[in-house]
């Protein structure tokens, strides 16, 4: 099942009088990979806890599969929207880690081997079905978040939110978690990644949304995003463009916001090269012209 999200001129003030979102639009499609970034207090979790329900607008709208989130309890969205947060150990209880997995898809009604399975299937993706049997607690704080990342993925919500899911992980952890998107994205379900690792939101999103201040400013695609035109407003949100699409610029590649798509501009750049040598002949250099008979070549 794959469902849209809608926001619709979302504020959001805390009762502090902090205003954490300031009329937020944004419409996620059935099926998306959507990350969203901005610095400390911009409003990205803010906004991720509109659609499950753990916040509700102060003004504005959020439809969650074109229906109003306001007529849901938090119970019945959390069927909708998974969200695994940034701080693992605000959403772990349990005592064991088999059980923390299957709380989600219990209170979902799933029993029996179909929960079993989606229990299984979850720690399987995370890498710690070898530790079941684990205190939560006994896990390390990057196992800890892949925990919490196995509770919401057996709960096989049509939308899964990551809030910060590279925090404290390896190389093994991020593969994981990029695998883990992979996955999600290839059964049509919705992923929205929050991040500050702009390689992983690169090379795992198709889109990226930047937040400054409760609003987006900007919205596109990662090669438009980190394209050189927003390098302005991506510092003033205090991120910078990923390496590669630092050095496809400084190249005169465009904008090749990966690693894959710095290697591809520059794969396709020495095959023109190479079809231009062709193209003057052996040991011709391309737009000298050829030497004539008896006389002797260009530059000798």
């Amino acid at each position: 099942m794959s469902i849209s999200i809608a926001v619709e001129s979302v504020v959001f003030v805390y009762p502090d009088g902090t205003r954490a979102l300031d009329g937020v639009d944004l419409r996620v499609d059935p099926g998306e990979r959507l990350a969203i970034v901005g610095q400390n207090g911009s409003g990205k979790s803010t906004l991720v806890r509109q659609l499950n329900g753990l916040l509700r607008p102060t003004e504005g709208r959020v439809l969650v599969g074109g229906e109003d989130a306001a007529r849901f309890h938090v119970a019945q969205l959390a069927a909708r929207v998974g969200l695994a947060f940034q701080n693992p150990d605000r959403q772990i209880f349990a005592g064991r880690v088999r059980a923390e997995v299957a709380f989600g898809p219990r209170n979902l009604g799933l029993r029996g081997a179909e929960l079993e399975r989606a229990v299984d299937g979850a720690l399987d993706a995370v890498g710690l079905a070898e530790m079941a049997d684990h205190n939560p607690y006994d896990l390390g704080y990057s196992r800890r978040k892949l925990l919490a990342i196995a509770s919401v993925l057996a709960m096989g919500t049509p939308v899964v939110i990551l809030d910060e899911p590279t925090t404290g992980q390896d190389a093994r952890g991020v593969a994981r978690v990029r695998a883990i998107i992979d996955r999600l994205s290839d059964e049509r379900r919705t992923v929205i990644a929050i991040s500050h690792d702009m390689r992983f939101v690169a090379e795992t999103s198709r889109r990226v949304v930047v937040m400054q201040a409760g609003r987006i400013v900007l919205d596109g695609p990662p090669a438009t995003v980190f394209a050189e035109p927003n390098w302005p407003a991506l510092a003033s949100t205090y991120l910078e463009p990923t390496l590669p699409a630092l050095v496809g610029t400084q190249l005169g590649l465009g904008c090749t916001p990966t690693d894959e798509a710095l290697v591809a501009a520059l794969l396709a750049r020495g095959g023109r090269q190479a079809r231009r040598l062709a193209r003057a002949g052996p040991g011709q250099a391309p737009g000298r012209p050829r030497a004539g008979p008896g006389q002797a070549p260009a530059g000798r």
